[in-house]
Order: structure tokens, then C-alpha cells, then sequence
């Protein structure tokens, strides 16, 4: 089975973070969403530490050098006219 995405981590995160601020839930249930939640921070650093190095590697030049290259995001509609 493979791992969940990043999206799919981040809602289950989210679920469980809604769950917990409501504060109805018994002391041992709202430990164990706590528990589960830090285990998705942790997989969503992973998952995000993985994608920065995949960057890291595009943005390197022909001589292996990490240049910064500015982002825009494809139609963001900086085409030079205003």
C-alpha cells in the first residue's frame, strides 16, 4: 500500500486539529488524536523535506552550483503589460 500524500496527511491533519479544539473528547481519546496528529506533522515535514531536496537538485546549474531562480507561478499574469 502506498503512503498518503501530503494532501491527503494535511486533511487527515486538519480533521483531527477540529476534533481536539472542540475539547469534548475524554483525556485518554484527545492524547491518542494528539499523538496521531504529531505522527502526520512529522510525515508532512518528511514529505515536504523531500519535494525542497527534488527543487534543490532542478535549480542546480551546469556546474552543480545552486543558483536561485525566482518563482512565478505559471498565469499569474506577469507578462509585462499592465
Amino acid at each position: 500500500m502506498s503512503e498518503p500524500s501530503f494532501e491527503e496527511n494535511l486533511h487527515k491533519l486538519e480533521e483531527i486539529l477540529q476534533e481536539l479544539e472542540h475539547g469534548n473528547l475524554p483525556l485518554e481519546t484527545a492524547l491518542a488524536k494528539f499523538e496521531a496528529g504529531m505522527q502526520l506533522i512529522r510525515r508532512c515535514n518528511q514529505q515536504l523535506d523531500a519535494v525542497d531536496r527534488r527543487v534543490e537538485i532542478l535549480l542546480r546549474d551546469a556546474d552543480g552550483k545552486l543558483t536561485p531562480q525566482p518563482f512565478i507561478p505559471p498565469g499569474d499574469g506577469n507578462d509585462g503589460q499592465a
